[in-house]
Order: structure tokens, then sequence, then C-alpha cells
């Protein structure tokens, strides 16, 4: 086995200018991330210098078996913390031969709506707080939890320490670091209410590098724990019963809202959220209606409420904020499985370019 170490941790650069690069894509549930590998000939700084490529759509749900072929567009590149060295990994989209994005490419129309003239000058700005349940291999119940029993009740596990609360740390950890190393923008972690479940938060990342960020860093702790032999659910509800749910709350700010006199911007921005409520919900995830009860944190999923300071409202704005007149909110309603191009994107198109 220390020869297999060692074997997965040659530094190719002693011998070959020839690097990997793992292209990165999302598969037909929306939320599956799939991926392969090529050999390049040489080191790659941009996504435009990298080939288009294919795979076979038959078999992840996004193209019947006689016409296959799907043909992926580079998009965004982060260093590989797994092969390391001059390796990277490619986030990609995913279009026909025809060129014509499929239908679970979202990116391509979020990266529309950020390309906007009105959305571009307004700078929106996004952190995105990635709640996540980790989960024994075999049964599917939580890190830390006795077989087909339950733990004590929440309180304790909150940003816990100790070998009785906190459960899964070194896997946490491990994505921490390798988020850093990849050049995602990660800017902390934390344990959550509900023991084995943990967040890591993404931000602030500018218009349509949010996503890429967030399904980057997804795709990190999808691997690591495959390493630590443990499963990674983003189900918003993932145990039912008088348990927090899973969430990723979405911290938005517009140039207008950083600025002097932001507080009447941000005000003005809830209102317009507030008329699209269903809409938004409609495309924050699957499975939210587990989630969103009421009795756990946030809202329940038919009302929209906000508030300063207040954790049980679909929007809440920092004392900070309103004691500055300006600065930013925090969306409480996407669920953790939301597809951040999607609510990204949504955020942004209601606030900056829906006129109601």
């Amino acid at each position: 086995m220390s020869l297999l170490t060692d074997l997965i941790n040659l530094n190719l650069s002693e011998t070959t200018d020839k690097i990997i690069a793992e292209y990165i894509w999302i598969g037909g549930s929306g939320l599956d991330i799939r991926s392969k590998a090529r050999t390049l000939p040489g080191p790659v700084s941009d996504p435009s210098e990298l080939p288009k490529w294919n795979y076979d759509g038959s078999s992840t749900g996004q193209a019947p078996g006689e016409d296959s072929e799907v043909i992926i567009y580079p998009q965004a590149i982060f260093k590989d913390p797994f092969r390391r060295g001059n390796n990277i990994l490619v986030m990609c989209d995913c279009y026909t031969p025809a060129g014509e994005p499929i239908p679970t490419n979202k990116r391509y129309n979020a990266a529309k709506i950020f390309s906007n003239p009105a959305v571009v000058a307004e700078e929106p700005w996004y952190g995105i707080e990635q709640e996540y349940t980790l989960l024994q291999k075999d049964v599917n119940w939580p890190l830390g939890w006795p077989v087909g029993g339950f733990p004590g009740p929440q309180g304790p596990y909150y940003c816990s320490a100790g070998a009785d609360k906190a459960f899964g740390r070194d896997i946490v950890d491990a994505h921490y670091k390798a988020c850093l190393y990849a050049g995602i923008n990660i800017s902390g972690i934390n344990g959550e209410v509900m023991p084995g479940q943990w967040e890591f938060q993404v931000g602030p990342s500018v218009g349509i590098s949010a996503g890429d960020q967030i399904w980057i860093a997804r795709y990190i702790l999808e691997r690591i724990t495959e390493i630590a032999g443990v499963v990674l659910s983003f189900d918003p509800k993932p145990i039912q019963g008088d348990w927090n749910g899973a969430g990723a709350h979405t911290n938005y700010s517009t140039k207008s809202m950083r600025d002097d006199g932001g507080y009447k911007v941000i005000k003005s921005a809830i209102e317009k959220l507030g008329k699209r409520h269903k809409e938004h919900i409609a495309a924050y995830g699957e499975g939210n209606e587990r989630r969103l009860t009421g009795r756990h944190e946030t809202a329940d999923i038919n009302t929209f409420l906000w508030g300063v300071a207040n954790r049980g409202a679909s929007i809440r704005v920092g004392r900070e904020t309103e004691q500055n007149g300006k600065g930013y909110f925090e969306d409480r309603r996407p669920a953790s499985n939301m597809d951040p191009y999607v609510v990204t994107s949504m955020i942004a198109e209601t606030t900056i370019l829906w006129k109601p």
C-alpha cells in the first residue's frame, strides 16, 4: 500500500511536461457530478486553451442511445489537490453536437444573465453557506450516530469539539485545505446543529464564478469522502423529526447595496424577491418542502418574511447592515441540493433586471 501511495503522489513535472486535466460536468439528475481525465501536452492557464471533449450522454440520462454524444466546453480551471503539480480540475458545461445547451446545462442561462450590462455594472457578490451531511457508508445513517438509533437531542453539536459531539472533522479539514489549494475562495467551515452535519462557506465570489466554485468544492468533497469511505448527502432533510435540515443560505449584495444609501436598495430588492417567492422556491432545490416547515429556522415554504437578525425569516438582514445603512442580505430559502448557477442568477435577475 505504501508503494501505491508513492505512485499516486508521483511528481510528473520531474520527468514530463504533460499534465492531467480532470474534466468535470453535471449529470442528468442535476446534482450528480461526473468527471473523466485526459492528458494534455503541457501546462494550461486559461480555459480557452483547452480542447472541447465529449461523453456518452446515454449513460448519464442526458441523451438517447442512438444519438448519445454530449459535448463538454471547458469554462473554469482550478488546481488539482489530488494529483497536484501542474495538473488541473476543469469545470465544464454541456452542449449538443450542434452547439445547443442541453436541458440540464444551467450554467448557460446563468452566464447570459451575469453578462447583461446592467448586472455587470452592479458587480453581484455571493457568499454561499453549503451545508451537508456525512453518512455511514453501508447503512446510510449519519456519521457518529448509533446504527438504527439516535444521539442525544440537538444543542451540543453546533460548532462543537469532542469525540461525542463532532463527527468527521478530518474529512472537513481535508476539504478545507484542498479547496484553498485549488484556488476556491472558501472562507470558512463549522460543525452544524445536527450531529454529522457540517457547513463550508464560499465567497465573496462575483457572478458566474460563485456557481463554478461551489460545484468544484462539491466535487472535491465527493472525492475526499470517497477516499474516507463515507457517503456525502446534500439532502435538505436527511433525517425526519426534530432535526435541522440542510440548506445553502445565499448571501448577496450589489454595488448599489454596498455603497452609501444601500439599505434602501436592499429593501427594494427584498420586496421584489417577496413578489416572486413561489418562482424562487420552485427553483431552490428538490425536497425543500421537507426542510422549510417553519419549525427549524427559516419561515415555512409558503410564507415570505424578512427581518433584521431573524433566523426564522426567509430573508435575514444583518444587524451591521442595518447600522451601516448598507451591506448585504441573506436568502435562507435555498436547499442544500440547490443548483448554485440557478439560485445566484435568479437572485440577480429578480433584483436587478426584473421590473414588477
